[in-house]
């Protein structure tokens, strides 16, 4: 079976470049739906999820093209209405192209999405959106029909920010006539960064500080766009430094997408110094205790969520952490404490009391995330650590094995 294998207690040091943002390579993948000429996207972070994406776009009749880190997407052939199975059910993010598609032709048939085990993320928002722009749903029970022959601009409030739900609207409004106008968006710099491919392409787009109006266009244009780091990458990288005691630099990002996270590793006692587009993370001591509740931005991110835990597992004393964002994210805590940590999860709160080491063991990696704590875990724990299903991880991080060997982690890959 594919596997990690992590011999840990390496102190880890040295410099660590990050890739473009996954979560922002996504929908920028979608949104060359919008048009027939080619977009053409930088700093393509090389993942399952980004290849998963892109062969959901060419399988609806794009073309792709690549060279580097950059992919070009532009008209392969008459556009299709009807989206793989295969694709979709493999990752939330392809539900993105319902909109867009309902948008181009009037009518389109998306399944319904897969992705991590990591709480109930219904579609609920995605599609009472569209019902507000005129479309007319059916939805069963592994799929959704959309017929839409003259979709209109609508006033849409959310009763949560949700990211998908945003990037989806905001991307199908870009391209229908009149005005919309999303309450309660979500804020993630992963949005600001599709706002600003949708301007290029021609969008008519303003944001707010509770909203965001969009004036649809009838026509979009080609356009090229760089892709802004990725922070949660940045986040994971500066967290392997802190738990392992070490003294690591992450290159090439936005030090702003991180100032949540900066500041809880600030109070947990390391020392951090920026610049405009590096971090470095100094680990003098054990983490000390904390209370940190997860949030949307500009709050705490839920996917660094698992990591943090990893590094309390290893603190001083008692710390508290509340997942707010997805109700069951904290179920590879029993992972963790089979690693020798002591958890304790009542709901959506986890009570780690710190101890003095933790103890190599053969887990699973139940999701993205998830798997970056227990890799995180493996790295500090005394003895070896198995982590089976890598490629829940290789969704989320780009040869993660290769970037932490070169800042001194002993980890291989294997079979």
């Amino acid at each position: 079976m594919d596997h990690l294998l992590i011999r840990g207690g390496r102190r880890l040091e040295g410099q660590v470049a990050i890739e473009g943002a996954k979560n922002a390579a996504l929908p920028m993948c979608v949104a060359p739906l919008l048009t027939d000429e080619p977009v053409r996207l930088h700093r393509i972070p090389h993942l399952r999820d980004v290849d998963t994406i892109l062969s959901t776009i060419s399988s609806l009749g794009k073309k792709i093209t690549y060279d580097g880190d950059t992919v070009e997407i532009s008209c392969g052939g008459a556009l299709r209405s009807e989206a793989e199975p295969r694709y979709v059910q493999q990752m939330r993010a392809s539900f993105l192209i319902l909109g867009p598609l309902a948008a181009r032709l009037g009518h389109a048939i998306v399944p319904l999405p897969g992705g991590c085990t990591i709480g109930r993320r219904p579609v609920d928002l995605h599609l009472e959106g569209l019902r507000a722009m005129g479309a007319r749903i059916e939805e069963f029970p592994d799929r959704v029909v959309v017929r839409a022959e003259k979709l209109h601009g609508a006033r849409i409030s959310f009763s949560h920010p949700s990211v998908g739900a945003t990037e989806h609207l905001l991307m199908t409004a870009a391209l229908i006539r009149g005005e919309t106008q999303i309450t309660n968006p979500s804020k993630e710099p992963e949005i600001g960064d599709l706002i600003s491919l949708l301007r290029k392409m021609g969008a008519h787009i303003v944001v707010e500080r509770m909203s965001i109006r969009i004036n649809g266009s009838e026509h979009l244009h080609g356009a090229e766009h760089t892709i802004i780091p990725d922070r949660l990458e940045a986040g994971t990288y500066l967290l392997a430094g802190a738990i392992t005691g070490g003294e690591v630099q992450v290159t090439g990002v936005e030090p702003e997408h991180l100032r949540s996270v900066i500041e809880v590793l600030r109070k947990a006692g390391m020392s951090i110094t920026e610049s405009s587009e590096t971090i470095r993370l100094l680990a003098e001591q054990r983490a000390e205790p904390g209370h940190i509740v997860t949030a949307p931005y500009p709050g705490f991110p839920t996917d660094l969520q698992p990591p943090l835990v990893a590094l309390l597992c290893l603190g001083k004393g008692e710390s508290l952490v509340e997942e707010q964002v997805f109700e069951s994210r904290l179920a590879y805590t029993h992972s963790l404490n089979r690693m020798g940590g002591r958890i304790k999860v009542t709901g959506r709160k986890a009570i780690i009391a710190g101890v003095n080491t933790l103890v190599g063991a053969k887990v699973p990696a139940p999701d993205i995330r998830a798997g970056g704590a227990l890799i995180l875990a493996g790295l500090a724990a005394e003895g070896e650590t198995v982590i089976y299903y890598p490629e829940h991880i290789d969704r989320g991080y780009a040869s993660i094995e290769q970037k932490l060997a070169l800042i001194g982690a002993r980890i291989e890959r294997g079979e």
